[in-house]
């Protein structure tokens, strides 16, 4: 019984590579978009700075611009992709344990 279960679970994933990769590949790059605006942007100036003798001028965030727009249409899309998964692996747990196909 578990391994015809296992067998329509991965029938159903036959998708196109995309279709299984945009979601991940949007939260790494939200991740790493934010690990740039807000760690190592500002530690890299404020070492040039110092180093350079400049003055310290504190780093403008590029993603805060427009009242922080960018973080809540990010948080949007991967708040809602992440809620349509769940309930999509739901519904696939559902039919293999009543046997629908």
């Amino acid at each position: 019984m578990a391994n015809q279960t296992a067998n329509k679970v991965t029938v159903c994933n036959n998708d196109h590579w995309f279709q299984n990769t945009w979601k991940p590949a949007m939260a790494w790059a939200y991740l790493v978009i934010c690990v740039f605006d807000f760690i190592i942007a500002p530690v890299f100036f404020a070492l040039l700075s110092a180093k350079t003798g400049m003055p310290h001028e504190p780093w403008v965030s590029l993603t805060l611009g427009q009242g922080g727009m960018f973080h809540i249409a990010m948080g949007a899309v991967i708040g809602v992709t992440a809620w349509g998964k769940s309930k999509e692996r739901l519904s696939e747990i559902q039919k293999a344990m009543t046997g629908d196909n």
